[in-house]
């Protein structure tokens, strides 16, 4: 399995990058952070576009950047597929001929996939003789990430692919994105601000925050950070559960996800039974109540301990809770945001044990990952 290994520095006018990271894992190691924190120069640095000032790249054995050893490989040699934010396709060629011209720059066969089945896998056999201005957004993005694969890379860099879509043609075009990571065995390195792309997607985060690497780990745990919750984002900030998609009700509309916790109700989710999901569970759409709570609305009460307790210098603060079953080998901790004068009325302090209520109709598709 190809490891991409990353440790550079560089200045990028007031911003100091100084990334270190690696990722040796399969599927999707994302970039997240706040627009203009260095992510695209990172991943523009690791395809040759453009130079750190110090440090080392490599890509399994090859190493794309040294700067004690003086070395940096020129761009179409470092076995890498990129995608931009913009399609960058060639006007004046069809998606045929765009997609040739990827297969045309692909030198290594034991990474080249077969024209035919990268163009089933992303639906574009009906585009093949369009020319680009012919195609919708999403469908460029399909296509620009068609001549990427067909180039044969051994990694595949996608800075913010989404964010020129629209909320339409980004749902039409993340499936797609699932079934390359799934179906191919490329890694892909994805570069996103959007904390639903990254809980959908990724499977490792690196967190950049200023130009610097500050936390890297699997999506649960990076994510579910009480520390990192200003980097997270306050408003979509809280837990990230690993569930398996167990019964519905045909009466009721509603799935069980099971987890550590027990089980989860949400709206039905289209995904068959004993399938792996994650579920963001947002601290803002949980509660809390010091003893088991009779005749509400609110269908998902579990029991479980205070963890830890954070201020936030407003009037509310966050409350680490670990919900996991009596037994559990591991922990599973679960954000709730209250007022910080519901915590003084309940006197929550760390250990006490509470119940946290969680609303069914707040977990929607939008919080769910494959």
């Amino acid at each position: 399995m190809t490891r991409l290994s990353v440790d550079i520095q560089k200045h990028v006018g007031e911003l100091q990058i100084a990334a270190e990271f690696e990722s040796d894992v399969g599927g999707i190691t994302a970039l997240h952070g706040r627009s203009g924190t260095g992510k695209t120069s990172i991943v523009n640095m690791i395809a040759g576009l453009d130079t750190p000032d110090s440090g080392r790249i490599t890509l399994g054995d090859l190493v794309l950047f040294d700067s004690n050893k003086g070395i940096d490989l020129p761009p179409h040699l470092r076995r890498i597929g990129y995608v931009f934010q913009e399609d960058r396709l060639f006007p004046h060629l069809t998606v045929r001929r765009n997609l040739l011209y990827g297969a045309s720059r692909a030198s290594h066969s034991d990474t080249v996939l077969n024209f035919d089945a990268v163009v089933d896998m992303l639906g574009i056999a009906s585009l093949l003789d369009r020319q680009p201005h012919h195609l919708s957004g999403g469908e460029k993005q399909r296509v620009a990430i068609g001549r990427a694969l067909l180039s044969g890379p051994e990694i595949l860099l996608m800075d913010e692919p989404l964010v020129n879509l629209d909320m339409e043609r980004r749902g039409e075009i993340l499936p797609f994105i699932e079934k390359l990571r799934d179906a191919t065995g490329i890694p892909v390195l994805y570069v996103s601000h959007a904390t639903e792309e990254i809980i959908r997607l990724a499977d490792i985060v690196v967190m950049i925050s200023d130009g610097k690497s500050v936390a890297v780990g699997p999506v649960e745990d990076v994510m579910s950070r009480l520390d990192l919750r200003p980097l997270t984002g306050r408003y979509e900030a809280g837990a990230v559960l690993n569930v398996r998609v167990g019964e519905y009700s045909l009466d009721d509309g509603l799935s069980s996800l099971n987890f550590a916790g027990g089980a989860l109700l949400v709206p039905q989710v289209d995904t068959p039974i004993g399938h792996d999901l994650r579920v963001r569970v947002r601290a803002r759409d949980v509660s809390i109540a010091l003893t088991p709570p009779h005749g509400i609305s609110i269908l998902n009460v579990f029991p479980g301990k205070i963890l830890d307790m954070a201020e936030t210098g407003t009037a509310q603060m966050d409350v680490l809770i670990d919900i996991a079953l009596p037994g559990g080998i591991e922990p599973c901790p679960l954000w709730a945001r209250i007022t910080r004068r519901s915590a003084t009325e309940l006197k929550l302090e760390t250990g006490l044990v509470v119940h946290a209520l969680i609303k069914a109709v707040a977990i929607d598709r939008h919080s769910l990952g494959q």
